[in-house]
């Protein structure tokens, strides 16, 4: 085959140059490099891969110290592997796989492809678990710290309608359990509560916040201007 053929047929996956809006994926990935290291624990290292530059494709690390990783350090032939076994089958998740750091740790690993809108690979998200590290300190990331800061009342609503409903009737309760609330600021109180834990940013809320308070949704306007000009102590209507 000749060679000209040859090239055609095989095209190396940084020869193709980035769009600005590829550049703009991977850069939206960055936080999800730092979110989920932060969630998992220290003893995750999580990696973002441009295929911009293979010879310098790592472009975001979180805890790089259990590979001695960098920004800047080249793409692994192990994630060229995956990368490989994902572009046959049109998938964008490796299996889990387990490997070992240079420093003998061993690591238990997942690889997630990166698309742009043509279905081109463009990045891999790289998750690498030290599985070395003492149990112990695994574990200790994922209890709450001994302040007890614990949100408890998380709503798993299976719509944002039903959101809506029980975040109310919660907040009612709760505003007419507190015996600081006079009987004509529960209302307005009850908004507050409901303006601080973002509820009217959910379309049509304040219609079904005005209908269960039995008041008129300009008030409940009203009080949401207030609230956003820093008067928290206007009268009930």
């Amino acid at each position: 085959m000749p060679s000209s053929e040859l090239s055609s047929e095989y095209e190396p996956l940084d020869e193709k140059p980035f769009s600005s809006e590829d550049h703009q994926i991977l850069k939206s990935y960055e936080s999800v490099v730092d979110g989920l290291a932060m969630l998992i624990g220290s003893h995750c290292e999580i990696v973002l891969h441009s295929l911009d530059d293979l010879k310098c494709s790592a472009v975001r690390i979180a805890n790089g110290e259990h590979t001695g990783r960098k920004i800047g350090s080249p793409i692994t032939d192990m994630a060229l592997r995956m990368l490989h076994a994902m572009s046959h089958d049109d998938s964008s998740v490796s299996k889990a796989y387990f490997t070992r750091a240079k420093s003998g740790s061993l690591m238990k690993s997942l690889t997630i492809a990166i698309r742009n809108k043509d279905r081109r690979v463009i990045g891999l998200l790289c998750i690498n678990m030290n599985l070395d590290v003492p149990f112990s300190q695994i574990m200790q990331t994922f209890l709450p710290p001994e302040t007890n800061d614990v949100h408890s009342n998380v709503n798993f609503a299976s719509s944002v309608d039903d959101l809506v409903a029980q975040t109310l009737e919660f907040s009612i309760e709760e505003i007419n359990a507190d015996r600081n609330v006079s009987n004509n600021a529960k209302n307005r109180q009850i908004v507050l509560n409901l303006y601080e834990k973002g509820i009217f940013d959910i379309k049509d809320s304040i219609n079904q916040v005005a209908d269960r308070l039995n008041i008129s949704k300009h008030t409940v306007y009203l009080y949401i201007r207030q609230f956003k000009n820093g008067d928290f102590s206007g009268n009930e209507r």
